[in-house]
């Protein structure tokens, strides 16, 4: 079966702070769940009724066990999440402090796992067939994954829907400067873009909204998606351009609301619906996460998202 969207990159057993507020050094408890921006957005569009492969390497070891059984029970296909023998699956750690942008620590080793894709790892025919392709510029920065993840990004059409997500982790990059350099690289061969202010500015040199999307449609993008936070979204191409208003939220963690709203991106297009509805979708996909503590486990189904969207009406 040709998967609706294959999302390719960073994969993590995510261990959240219980108490909010508190740095680590004072946290006695964590909550487990399973991370990773692209493993973040398989979940959510999944969780939207998708058909979804998740194309990565975790360790062999019993967190790479844990991690391929959440998935599965939430219908993400595992058939390409591979075992690195030898290796350790990445840990994240968060605390919120605060809430709204938790501070993230990353126990990924000299060669984590996910940074260990091959061409010769996915038939590819999967990767030219799918509805979506999902790359995220965290799987950009390490091993061979990086230009695997180009590869694959250069094996489609113009038509069709190859999604880069700026996912900015400086931790993962030697410098700025590394990062902007593979970003335009992938940014010359997606067809939609997606980051926030921020991620625009490493990738492009740009923050301001409206220029950050004209600098993606100039570079050929056929869908730039500047991610606003509480100012919600913007969304632009050649011929229109709308801003949707965010939803209105008491924030418990930051952490995957850009991943729902990515999953949500991802069920629009396949819907095909327009850019308000999009936005007004994926806004309200991120503000349902937000109002949780984890990010895989808080994506939301359909009927959770059109609640999302009544309440705020």
């Amino acid at each position: 079966m040709t998967p609706d969207v294959v999302s390719v990159g960073r994969i993590s057993v995510d261990l959240y702070a219980m108490e909010p507020h508190q740095g680590f050094e004072t946290q006695q408890s964590f909550r487990k769940s399973v991370g990773g921006s692209p493993t973040n957005v398989a979940v959510a569009a999944a969780r939207l009724g998708h058909s979804v492969m998740l194309v990565t390497k975790v360790g062999d070891d019993a967190f790479g066990e844990y991690v391929k059984g959440r998935l599965e029970g939430w219908g993400v296909d595992t058939t390409y999440v591979g075992s690195a023998a030898g290796s350790q699956t990445p840990l994240a750690f968060a605390a919120l402090t605060p809430p709204e942008t938790p501070t993230v620590m990353f126990y990924r080793g000299e060669a984590a796992p996910d940074t260990t894709l091959l061409t010769t790892d996915v038939p590819e025919s999967v990767i030219t067939d799918a509805g979506i392709l999902w790359i995220s510029q965290g799987s950009l920065a390490h091993g061979s994954t990086a230009e695997t993840s180009l590869a694959w990004m250069g094996l489609r059409t113009r038509d069709q829907h190859t999604i880069l997500d700026l996912d900015y982790r400086p931790s993962l990059w030697a410098d700025v400067d590394a990062a902007r350099s593979m970003a335009q690289r992938a940014i010359a061969l997606a067809t939609v873009v997606v980051g926030n202010a921020e991620e625009c500015e490493v990738a492009l040199g740009v923050s301001e909204p409206d220029a950050a999307a004209d600098a993606l449609l100039a570079a050929g993008v056929r869908l730039a998606i500047i991610k606003l936070g509480a100012g919600g979204a913007l969304l632009a191409t050649a011929t229109e351009r709308v801003r949707v208003a965010p939803t209105p939220i008491d924030v418990v963690c930051g952490l995957g609301a850009g991943d729902a709203f990515g999953g949500a991106l991802c069920h629009g297009l396949l819907e095909g619906l327009g850019l308000e509805d999009i936005g007004a979708l994926a806004n309200a996909a991120g503000a349902h996460v937000a109002t949780q503590l984890t990010c895989a486990d808080a994506m939301p189904t359909k009927s959770e998202l059109l609640r999302v969207l009544e309440e705020a009406a």
